[in-house]
């Protein structure tokens, strides 16, 4: 795929982000398709890694009601998404002032305050209890630029020609057409190479819809379009996935625990149809 530049990069902080994969992202490409599809969204950092002219058309969706609003208030309502944004501040006693408008009923608002919440949270995290509010604690990190401005305009233009829905993966592949690529990053279930099982995301997203993601992915196949997943590398993953072709494993380098905890290396699995 022919290189450009790009300018629009991650507006959000994301458990699980692609942030690593993108030095490898083209040697995983097909050389032409049609339209992208990302059905795991997060930070879509793969989606803003593409030019734009290498697609028709780009099809965003996930589950996360929050996280799918704040692209749709980028997208169509940006100047007043930045400027309540710039009304907020950056102290503990005005975060949790924030946090508290969990039922707040205007959708820009909404946006802004994920957004708020995710730069100056604790280490990023987007976590919610029980009841479905958010609930990450202060991060204490007093010179982080929430706003951005300059970045969100930017995705602003990026996401001009996107078609973005709160919708679950089978609904998103429906859409799905010969010749697409869908970029496939769903939230792990299953720790790396070992036997134990992620307790949060088991509930988000468990291994029975992993199995029913594999289903999902043949049917990506039977239409004739590509598909590019990743996912942990375990053995209970390539069980899961068998029926796809034999999948590459990278290494990389992960914070275990935040800022300061150990690091070591983990192994990924790449599944993909993309054969150049």
């Amino acid at each position: 795929m022919e290189t450009t530049a790009i300018n629009a990069k991650p507006f959000l902080r994301w458990a699980g982000g692609k942030k690593w994969f993108i030095k490898y992202l083209n040697d995983f490409l097909p050389v032409k398709f049609n339209n992208y599809h990302e059905i795991f969204l997060g930070s879509a950092s793969a989606f803003f890694n593409i030019p734009a002219k290498s697609y028709k058309a780009a099809y965003l969706s996930d589950v996360n009601e929050d996280l799918i609003n704040a692209f749709v208030q980028i997208k169509e309502n940006i100047a007043g998404l930045i400027k309540i944004l710039n009304e907020f501040k950056n102290t503990e006693a005005y975060y949790y002032k924030i946090r508290n408008q969990h039922d707040h009923s205007d959708p820009v608002f909404r946006a802004a305050r994920l957004i708020f919440m995710n730069k100056t949270g604790y280490n990023g995290i987007y976590r919610v209890n029980s009841l479905g509010r958010f609930n990450v604690p202060y991060g204490h990190r007093e010179n982080v630029d929430f706003v951005s401005e300059m970045n969100l305009l930017e995705v602003n233009k990026k996401l001009a020609n996107a078609n973005i829905s709160n919708i679950d993966f089978e609904e998103a592949i429906a859409k799905v057409r010969k010749g697409d690529l869908v970029f496939i990053d769903p939230p792990y279930t299953v720790a790396h190479e070992n036997n134990g099982f992620i307790e949060y995301n088991k509930k988000l997203f468990s291994l029975d819809d992993q199995i029913r993601l594999s289903k999902a992915i043949q049917k990506i196949i039977s239409k004739g379009a590509y598909y590019l997943l990743t996912n942990a590398k375990h053995e209970k993953i390539l069980e899961i996935y068998s029926h796809l072709q034999r999948p590459k494993i990278l290494e990389r380098h992960s914070h275990i625990g935040g800022n300061g905890a150990k690091r070591e290396n983990i192994k990924e699995y790449i599944f993909t149809n993309c054969i150049k």
